[in-house]
């Protein structure tokens, strides 16, 4: 139910929460949220962005996806666990706070905030650039504009405005990956013309040929696996929304179930499909991407300009579903104390300050790739490198400790439950050190590594700071000292 200025919100002894400022609508439905669950998966860093991951590890890249993708199955597991026993618009943020204290909150919550900022500004950026090259002579920054008016607009709106938007966008979205699917597989089997399929089995053995399964050696599997690791973020979006629907344990349940198999079919299928037709050391493949790559070497009309409009697509959906998680994450930061109070206020359900604030920082980050291309915006990339590797870390570390505490206290809330706790998740937590790790071998990624780490460090000394300011005597008699003292109504 939609209210404005409602009380402030907190997490109450039979898991119910009130809001400070004001509290979210539940305008998506159940449609909404399960679409959004499937074409979540499918963003622009999978349809351009794997190129530079195939020509790093070749044929391994299958690999990589598969690996990386079952640290995102765990991670997905874990963060459904904790959100179908409490949902929240603040996700894993208001976990972090229940399990370790507001100061896990706020560093997860705004480091969260500020990628998701930078990302609305990096996926502008890159649909401008294709409507340029539909629109020769008009200004790039003049299309981002226009792109952050019609989404912060459907923003400001009713929640079910922008459920539409995504519904239609990921329709899209999955309907571009089955049919590249089912193409590339008739392809391998030889069902398309014959000078097509011709030209298919020659290259079939990409997989094996070319230098083997591992090309380039572990290096290569290295930099594809850290590539395909950071491909999956934007998953988490779908927590943040079923707090709004009609059914928030139904929708992160089915959508948390269903994670294993999306993440299979769309990653892992496409890249085995990919390199299973084209050479894997074909310049095209990062030249053009290696869908368009696939699909002009299969001799597809127009091949180039279909892929154009599906990457539009998904860039413009991510830049949608970004503005709608980082209002929402702010929301829900400010309703427990962890922000400027004005900014979480809500109108008919909807926070528009944060909305409008959230969409200004993603403008600033396109005229910062104007006027400091070499430094600002740089030091913006880098920072934000890591960032889901962070808030991954957060999750798993939760669920840790939330989960033993949710069996002794509620144990019906538990409608999904990690495989095999605690070690499964003691395993991923550990695999997500390797990743760390693994980018500080790494010249170009221990960069991000270390902006990254300064910008966690830095918000969590803030958040710490804000937690002892606000501290109270009467903290010491809480029933739980563990539990934030505020959470927003979802």
């Amino acid at each position: 139910m939609s209210r404005t200025n409602a009380p402030a919100p907190a997490d109450r002894e039979d898991g119910t929460t009130t809001a400070p400022v004001g509290s979210l609508s539940h305008g998506l439905k159940q449609r909404h949220l399960s679409m959004i669950a499937l074409g979540g998966v499918i963003g622009a860093g999978l349809f351009v962005g794997s190129g530079a991951g195939i020509a790093a590890a070749g044929p391994s890249i299958v690999l990589a996806y598969a690996l990386s993708g079952a640290l995102v199955m765990l991670v997905m597991r874990m963060l459904g666990e904790m959100s179908a026993a409490n949902p929240a618009s603040g996700s894993f943020s208001v976990h972090a706070e229940r399990a370790f204290g507001p100061w896990a909150g706020f560093t997860a919550g705004w480091a969260f905030w500020f990628l998701l900022c930078v990302a609305v500004g990096l996926e502008g950026i890159g649909a401008a650039g294709i409507m340029t090259g539909w629109f020769p002579g008009t200004p790039e920054w003049a299309w981002v504009a226009l792109f952050m008016l019609v989404f912060c607009g459907t923003n400001l709106a009713a929640v079910k405005n922008f459920g539409e938007f995504e519904f239609w966008f990921a329709a899209l979205k999955v309907g571009a990956i089955v049919l590249f699917l089912g193409i590339g597989v008739l392809a391998i089997v030889g069902v398309i013309p014959a000078d097509e399929a011709a030209k298919s089995a020659e290259t079939a053995g990409a997989a094996t040929g070319g230098g083997g399964f591992f090309p380039n050696g572990s290096a290569g599997l290295i930099t594809g696996l850290l590539a395909s690791v950071f491909a999956y973020g934007g998953l988490e979006t779908v927590t943040i929304a079923a707090a709004e629907s009609e059914h928030p344990v139904r929708g992160v349940a089915k959508a948390v179930r269903t994670a294993m198999w999306r993440i299979a079919l769309f990653y892992v299928g496409s890249m085995a499909v990919i390199v299973a037709l084209v050479p894997w050391n074909d310049p095209a493949v990062v030249e053009k991407g290696p869908y368009v790559a696939t699909l002009d070497y299969l001799g597809i009309p127009a091949a180039g300009q279909i892929m154009n409009v599906v990457v539009l697509v998904a860039l413009l959906s991510a830049m949608n579903a970004n503005i709608y998680g980082a209002s929402r994450m702010a929301c829900s930061l400010i309703a427990r104390g962890q922000g400027p109070r004005a900014l979480g206020r809500t109108f008919g359900g909807v926070p528009r300050p944060a909305v409008l604030v959230s969409s200004v920082v993603g403008f600033g980050c396109v005229l910062l790739s104007y006027w400091s291309p070499d430094k600002a915006f740089m030091w913006l990339l880098n920072t934000i490198g890591a960032i889901i590797l962070v808030v991954w870390f957060f999750i798993g570390a939760s669920q840790l400790m939330l989960r033993r505490r949710t069996e002794r206290e509620a144990p019906e809330k538990l409608v999904v439950r990690m495989w095999l706790f605690p070690w499964i998740t003691i395993l991923a937590l550990l695999a997500m050190v390797v990743v760390f790790v693994l980018m500080a071998l790494e010249a170009e990624t221990r960069v991000q590594l270390i902006y990254t780490g300064g910008l966690t460090l830095l918000l969590a000394a803030v958040g710490f700071a804000l937690q002892v300011k606000n501290a109270k005597p009467a903290a010491a008699t809480a029933p739980d000292a563990g539990e934030p003292a505020e959470a927003e109504r979802v």
